[in-house]
């Protein structure tokens, strides 16, 4: 599995590709690509690399994590795959746009396929088992590659910290409870790669990350 990160801009986010080196089958989590030049950026990686998009994944339904999804239903013909815990938030993304002070780009389209804990999501030969660690929203989702020893982690855990949990549906304890026993458990060479900010290991945050020593 080959996996491409980008950064973008409006609040800086973490979009992955991730694909099969055999089939060119590929997945495309969390695309929070806001303005039509990141957009043209996502669609131009993928076309020059001749891949076929079978699956547009979200970690949760926050904003950030979700301004490309009506760009990747139009372009690719994909619906989000979440958990149906959070499609509550999709309606009301307007107006957590507005309390941040800009305009929606796109409203974004419903959900499409439902993802709950355990699920296993393939592509081409390469497969992301779905972990559910509620806390930091109500449906928040982690996608596990065992074979590559990597995790998707969304706002559940970066480096250093862990989501925060005072947006609606949000449970400190419940996120905390929860990369406890479902990611720290985990192998320690497993790499990380979160939402925001740079890449870790479960091994360094078991070492280092202030919420669980």
């Amino acid at each position: 599995m080959k996996i491409k990160s980008f950064e973008f801009n409006m609040f800086p986010v973490n979009c992955y590709v991730v694909w099969d080196d055999e089939t060119l089958q590929a997945a495309v989590i969390d695309a929070g690509c806001y303005y039509k030049e990141e957009q043209q950026t996502l669609k131009k990686f993928i076309t020059d690399n001749q891949l076929t998009v079978v699956h547009l994944l979200n970690t949760h339904l926050h904003l950030d994590h979700v301004f490309g999804n009506a760009f990747m239903l139009r372009e690719f013909g994909l619906s989000t795959e979440a958990s149906e815990k959070d499609a509550f938030l999709l309606p009301r993304i307007g107006e957590y746009c507005r309390m941040f002070g800009f305009p929606l780009n796109e409203d974004p389209p419903a959900m499409g396929k439902s993802l709950a804990d355990g699920d296993k999501v393939q592509i081409g030969q390469q497969e992301l088992k779905v972990i559910a660690v509620p806390g930091h929203s109500p449906g928040g989702l982690v996608f596990y590659s065992e074979s590559q020893q990597c995790i998707f982690s969304g706002d559940v855990l970066s480096r250093g910290s862990i989501g925060r949990a005072d947006l609606e549906g949000g449970n400190f304890e419940q996120l905390r409870d929860g990369v406890m026993s479902r990611l720290l458990v985990l192998p320690d060479e497993t790499v990380v790669y979160p939402g925001h900010g740079s890449t870790t290991t479960i091994g360094y945050e078991k070492m280092n990350n202030p919420f669980f020593r």
